[in-house]
């Protein structure tokens, strides 16, 4: 039964998504529909304060009393640039309150609203993937708020922006006391229910209910022939030889799940509305669920700087596969057999529903409109308790699968560009378990269109395009005797098309003659200059990948294949000569406190990139989760070859 009591008016926010000199798009939930005003200062002076305009305010009813709002604030005239300006949001209760009434949380000392800077041009740009809840590491999102704090006064040296390059959830990877909270968090906000044509269960209110909801979600389908590849790819829970274990035994399911989880992650509120009970399990998984308690009640302790962070500093953000399940989309086969099952169809589609409203709307895509308008449509016929309209959240679910619309380009100094790796992959026809290429013809076609005659690029890929060759060729191995989803084989030289038509566009005389590549995806951290062997005029590449934010790679492990590579694809070794990178000299960059010639930084922690008038890295750094930096030092400088 749904309880009924008091709830705060806003649940999760303000994030600060997208900013421009005369939009500010903000993003939160509320418990009630909530008529906004709005105040931006400069100093002491107010820039702009008014009530917002109901065309700025968008709010999509997902339960009795959950609402998503993005407020779409524009300016009555350009706001400043390059200084420090404090925006706060209000809303009436006897009178009206601001953010430090109802989020004190979300306040620096000294201050009684957050702040930010909108650069004229990019020079600090912090970057980072991978945030898994229950992982042992801390959440790198603290330094970002402490980076903001620090650079408070100096906002020359204050990041221009934030960029999560993929993984800000993971809904394939839930620990047993995250989906006991999300349980708790849909009756108690009304989460529109669905239904679920399965033998066994129902609905989600049958699936939260079910015995076996926690951990053993695979037992929740019958093992058929049919379904039996299904049950592998989603609930496996298998062993990953060399590089991971996936535990997707507490798998979300419904929509409501999903949006309970984006809700726990981005603020630390809706933790105050309930007490964890703990389930009924048997004695191994209650030892579990005790280990995995203690890394989440760690987490929370971070949510209040953690969400602060991210209502100071603009972000935007593009998924990977644990946003939606993993491995997705991985090989045609995949597709194949996650698509062509209503379930796991449902399954796929309702992360990628919850990414459209929970991360891409506030990237600011005119694209998205359409998905959007559809999610308020799916809302706005629902109604409790018979759940939502089920033909329509298959429409919405199929539309959401084909559309074309999840990359966007930020017109900023410089430009940058953010690939969608994920949704449109090119198809290995005549081997379909084989992986797919991680963008189509298509989609390489329209991003080397999106920056031709561009000097200087930021581009965004969630799988580094130069990544490290020995692991590659290990994936390369498992994926030749059919075993791809053991090793992740997901980079971009797995498919040789895919790769040639990325390279090929480094060397194009109409693309930039500067590349700024950020990725993440792989747990661990390091930085390539890159450039072409056999042309006099080359453009200058920078790979720097960052992650996690709360995640990492085995050490151990990760220390034999950083000495093994560098043993064998020394910048001098013969055999980057039979990569399909032959044209292209790489030369890693050393974390700094690192022993010789080690390349691969395995911390959680955030990049941090500073950038010259050109667009050009002058320093790229790592800033550890906990405390201090490391940066990556120009190779070359430590003789490793050219």
């Amino acid at each position: 039964m749904e309880q009924q009591f008091e709830l705060p008016q806003v649940l999760v926010g303000p994030l600060l998504r997208h900013v421009q000199k005369d939009r500010m798009l903000l993003w939160l939930v509320t418990s009630c529909p909530t008529v906004w005003q709005f105040r931006l200062k400069a100093s002491d002076t107010v820039v702009q304060e008014r009530a917002l305009h109901t065309s700025e305010q968008i709010q999509i009813r997902i339960g009795s009393r959950a609402y998503l709002q993005l407020l779409d604030i524009r300016a009555d005239s350009h706001w400043p640039l390059d200084q420090e300006l404090h925006y706060d949001l209000g809303f009436e209760a006897n009178d009206v309150r601001w953010i430090a009434d109802w989020a004190p949380h979300l306040c620096h000392d000294g201050h009684d609203s957050p702040h930010l800077v909108i650069h004229s041009r990019i020079q600090r740009i912090l970057h980072g993937s991978c945030r898994k809840p229950h992982h042992r590491s801390e959440d790198a999102l603290r330094r970002v708020d402490e980076e903001i704090r620090l650079c408070e006064s100096d906002t020359r040296h204050r990041p221009s922006l934030l960029l999560m390059t993929g993984d800000q959830v993971y809904v394939d990877d839930v620990a047993g006391p995250m989906l006991n909270a999300i349980h708790q968090l849909i009756p108690l906000l009304g989460l529109f229910d669905e239904s679920i044509d399965e033998p066994t269960i129902s609905s989600g209110t049958a699936l939260a209910r079910h015995e076996h909801t926690f951990y053993r979600r695979s037992q929740l389908l019958p093992l058929t022939k049919h379904n039996a590849t299904l049950i592998e790819r989603f609930f496996g829970g298998a062993r990953k030889p060399v590089f991971t274990t996936a535990n997707a035994e507490n798998h979300l399911i419904t929509l409501a799940e999903v949006l309970a989880m984006y809700m726990l992650v981005w603020s630390p509120v809706p933790w105050t509305l309930f007490e964890l009970e703990e389930p009924a399990l048997a004695p191994r998984l209650r030892k579990r669920y005790h280990r995995e308690k203690f890394q989440i009640d760690r987490f929370i302790a971070s949510l209040p700087e953690a969400a602060r962070a991210l209502s100071h500093v603009p972000s935007y953000m593009i998924f990977d596969d644990h946003d939606i399940t993993d491995d997705w989309n991985l090989s045609l086969a995949w597709e194949q057999t996650a698509y062509e099952h209503p379930f796991s169809r449902r399954i796929v589609g309702n992360a990628v529903i919850a990414y459209a409203l929970c991360q891409a709307w506030g990237n600011g895509s005119a694209a998205l409109s359409t998905i959007i308008d559809d999610c308020q449509a799916l809302f706005d016929n629902t109604e409790n308790p018979h759940g939502i309209p089920k033909k329509q959240q298959d429409a919405l679910i199929d539309k959401s699968l084909m559309f074309r619309g999840w990359q966007y380009t930020l017109e900023t100094d410089p430009g940058i560009v953010v690939l969608d790796t994920r949704s449109h992959r090119w198809h290995r026809r005549s081997k379909p378990s084989r992986p797919s290429g991680l963008m189509d013809w298509e989609a390489l076609t329209d991003f080397q269109q999106s920056i031709m005659n561009r000097s200087t690029v930021i581009v965004v890929s969630s799988a580094p395009v130069f990544g490290v060759k020995l692991i590659e060729i290990v994936q390369r191995i498992f994926t030749f005797f059919g075993k791809p989803l053991l090793v992740d084989a997901e980079n971009w030289m797995a498919h040789h098309e895919a790769a040639t038509v990325m390279l090929s566009i480094f060397e194009h005389s109409q693309t930039p003659q500067t590349f700024v590549l950020l990725s993440g995806d792989v747990h661990y951290s390091f930085a390539y200059d890159v450039r072409l062997r056999y042309q006099t005029e080359t453009p200058a590449i920078w790979q720097i990948t960052s992650s996690g934010i709360k995640n990492e790679f085995p050490a151990i492990l990760l220390e034999w294949l950083d000495r093994l590579n560098r043993w064998l694809f020394a910048p001098w070794s013969p055999l980057n000569l039979l990569t399909q990178r032959s044209a292209f000299r790489i030369r890693p960059r050393l974390p700094e406190g690192r022993s010789a010639g080690e390349r691969l930084w395995n911390h959680a922690g955030i990049g941090d990139v500073r950038l010259d008038t050109d667009g050009q890295p002058v320093s790229i750094l790592q800033l550890n989760s906990l405390s201090g930096e490391t940066e990556f030092k120009d190779g070359q400088q430590h003789r490793l070859g050219s």
